[in-house]
């Protein structure tokens, strides 16, 4: 049977403008999967909750001559192909201070550098990046000279698809900017894109077995040496780290059961009016997006299936335009790397501490990680200083969202939060310096907080 013409028109559009056929197999694997019933929806109906994983804090110690042997056949990946646009930034998002004068990416060089000097092991490092964030990202790494190997790349990048209408699902047209007419396929592009640029090839020549892939926004994301000899000993293809389930979350991605075999459901495949999908006492284990991968197992899948692992489809809703809600309406095909758990025989999740998941999406969360609820140890570790759950913070997105103006109402730097429960703030607060809040408290504005205060609920 022939396939639809906006299947061969989306197809012609990628290879015209140079996709590997790897790229293309993948994009029609996603097409293919947008004409099926309830494409991308995973109802709540349909899923029963996990009940049962393997506990990190159980798994035994690793001798250390182990530890260091995986370790030297291991290579750390980050995903920052994000330019943090929905904060108001231009430039890589990874390159936001999270410390004074410490950006992400800083932390992340002193997290690799520490474990091989720990254990005396290789531990490579490896960026995803968009074009967008390439160029200053590596020139940011040049600054850590000693974060080099010289017999692996340093990056590939991630992989991009043409945005169809969402009328008829043809590919868009904008002349006005053509670059609009792109999109990443969403970090499940990770396989394709490791596969395409030649970059698991040249791994798997260089003597490296393992990968631990991460966002380079979650710095809790540090290798483990327990789990590392854990996926090494037990022969694994894969394995994902999940956190229980607390009310911040709820936006997250959650595993479930779905006719016997783990998935994993984010929020663009709920369907409208499904509201199960924010209980976290149902679902209980988080994907934290820390995925342990065997690159020998990933060789093998794709040798069999070009565009393997099998992957829901997540179809995510837009304008061609982002920034202009009246441009054309689009529909962009998406995959997340996680649900590869679902398609990998011998895929397993492991439920890890939140101290290895504190991803920072919003202004929330960076004013929290700024904050002295977090110490930026010298190895790179951010050791959270609080008791319990750790403080909630939720701030007007009318004066706090966009950077510009998130700095702007924090002059001094951030308040202390390690007595925090939850600062919620609705209007526009200006906070003085040495400002300090315990428990729970909610401030209105307009107003200033000044100097020296304590906030007390």
């Amino acid at each position: 049977m022939d396939a639809p013409a906006y299947v061969l028109a989306t197809l012609r559009k990628a290879e015209k403008a140079g996709a590997h056929p790897a790229e293309l197999a993948a994009l029609r694997r996603r097409l293919e999967q947008l004409d099926e019933p309830q494409a991308g929806l995973l109802p709540g109906e349909d899923l029963e909750p996990l009940t049962d994983v393997a506990v990190l804090d159980e798994l035994p110690e690793p001798p250390a001559q182990l530890a260091r042997e995986v370790f030297d056949r291991l290579v750390v990946v980050k995903l920052n192909g994000g330019l943090g646009t929905s904060m108001g930034l231009s430039g890589p998002k990874s390159l936001l201070e999270v410390k004074p004068g410490v950006s992400f990416l800083d932390v992340v060089a002193r997290q690799v550098l520490a474990v091989r000097e720990r254990y005396g092991a290789r531990l490579p490092l490896l960026l995803m990046n968009s074009v967008a964030t390439r160029g200053p990202s590596l020139a940011a790494l040049d600054r850590n000279q000693d974060v080099r190997d010289p017999g692996v790349p340093r990056d590939f990048l991630q992989g991009r698809e043409p945005k169809l209408r969402a009328d008829d699902r043809h590919p868009v047209e904008w002349p006005a900017d053509p670059e609009l007419e792109w999109c990443p396929p969403g970090h499940g592009d990770l396989y394709t894109a490791l596969a395409a640029s030649g970059t698991l090839e040249e791994l798997l020549d260089a003597g490296l077995r393992w990968c631990f892939v991460s966002n380079s926004d979650n710095l809790g994301a540090t290798v483990d040496a327990h789990i590392a000899a854990w996926v090494a000993a037990e022969q694994m293809p894969f394995a994902m780290e999940t956190v229980r389930g607390t009310p911040a979350d709820r936006k997250g991605g959650h595993l479930a059961l779905h006719r016997g075999r783990v998935v994993l459901r984010e929020t663009a495949q709920v369907p409208e009016g499904d509201t199960s999908f924010t209980d976290v006492e149902r679902w209980r284990f988080y994907n934290t997006n820390n995925l342990w991968i065997d690159l020998r197992a990933l060789r093998r899948l794709r040798e069999e299936d070009p565009a393997a692992p099998l992957l829901p489809l997540i179809v995510n809703r837009k304008t061609v335009d982002p920034k202009d809600p009246s441009s054309t309406p689009v529909i962009q095909l998406e995959t997340a790397m996680g649900a590869a758990i679902e398609s990998i025989p011998g895929a397993r999740p492991v439920l890890v501490p939140r101290t290895r998941f504190a991803p920072v999406k919003t202004t929330d969360d960076l004013l929290v990680v700024r904050s002295d609820a977090y110490e930026l140890a010298a190895d790179g570790r951010m050791t959270p200083t609080f008791d319990g759950p750790g403080p909630v913070v939720t701030l007007d997105p009318r004066h706090y969202r966009l950077m510009p103006d998130f700095e702007q109402r924090f002059p001094a730097g951030p308040p202390s939060l390690r007595r925090s429960a939850r600062l919620k703030v609705d209007g526009d607060v200006t906070f003085g310096a040495n400002i300090v809040v315990e428990g729970e408290v909610h401030l209105t504005g307009p107003r200033r907080v000044p100097d020296g205060e304590v906030l007390r609920g």
